[in-house]
């Protein structure tokens, strides 16, 4: 009876580490042993019965121009800071018309005046080490001049059992993002 005890609690301990270790490798690990100059932040929000988290660093204007001189039109920015931002779909989703497994992704984009890339990339990395072979979904979305944000936020509005609007906002500028979970 007491090898069966210690082989039961070997099996569970087993378990438990595989999956600590598997959530791990699939999950965005951000840093929180040092303050930061552009702080960790995370956001979370249920469309339908999906739970999309997005985990990003909060860079600061600081006086600086943003959009087409620190982070260049044309160019992929990883789209907050240190690490790359992550977002999670808990189910499938549309992203403004365009399919997206569940999964984690990090998140990319490609800055432009009148238009952006959003881009959606298996690989999760510290800094910017963007490889466009690891994209899985590009969409265009359509900046708006707004209010300025001192610091980045990402955050949703308009949220329905059917949609949600995913934003990126700094400075003065906004980029919309419609989410839509896949109904099975």
């Amino acid at each position: 009876m007491k090898n069966v005890a210690i082989k039961f609690w070997l099996s569970a301990v087993l378990f438990l580490f595989i999956q600590v270790q598997t959530s791990t490798v699939n999950a965005q690990e951000r840093s929180n042993e040092r303050v930061m100059a552009s702080p960790n932040a995370a956001v979370s929000q249920t469309i339908g019965l999906t739970i999309v988290e997005v985990t990003y660093g909060r860079p600061s204007v600081r006086s600086r121009v943003i959009f087409g001189d620190l982070v260049p039109f044309g160019e992929v920015w990883r789209t907050g800071a240190n690490e790359s931002t992550a977002i999670t779909f808990s189910n499938d989703v549309m992203v403004n018309g365009e399919k997206l497994t569940a999964g984690t992704y990090s998140l990319y984009t490609i800055p432009g005046s009148n238009e952006w890339t959003v881009i959606f990339n298996n690989k999760l990395s510290w800094g910017t080490q963007y490889d466009e072979r690891e994209d899985v979904v590009r969409i265009s979305a359509v900046p708006e001049e707004t209010h300025p944000m001192e610091q980045l936020l990402i955050y949703f509005e308009n949220v329905t059992a059917e949609s949600g609007d995913m934003f990126i906002h700094w400075d003065d500028v906004r980029v919309p993002v419609i989410i839509e979970p896949v109904e099975e």
